[in-house]
């Protein structure tokens, strides 16, 4: 099981393969990582499992825009069975701070 925080450069290379899903926790929308392939609240990931790959295995990648919500979302998926999870130390501000794109939020 592999379940660990990572800063900006390596949170970019594990997005940038195929085979992880990205999952933005964050609420209100404050924007996204480009790659980012699915939206689901933190508080909401245990009602919303349907969005999320069935297969517990799969890759994800969580964020959000500090790493309080996203901390709480991991701890979430690891209840629900889920074994590979990487999360984004300090979320979309250590992930701007470090001169990284960030995509406008949906209006």
């Amino acid at each position: 099981m592999r379940a660990e925080q990572v800063v900006p450069a390596e949170f970019a290379a594990v997005v940038a393969d195929e085979d992880v899903v990205t999952v933005n926790v964050h609420v209100p929308d404050e924007g996204s990582i480009p790659g980012t392939d699915a939206a689901i609240p933190f508080d909401q990931i245990t009602t919303s499992v349907g969005k999320l790959p069935e297969e517990r295995s799969t890759p994800l990648a969580v964020y959000c825009r500090t790493g309080s919500m996203s901390t709480e979302a991991v701890q979430t998926l690891r209840d629900l069975g889920y074994t590979d999870l990487v999360e984004l130390r300090g979320g979309m501000d250590a992930w701007t701070a470090d001169g990284r794109e960030l995509l406008s939020p949906v209006d």
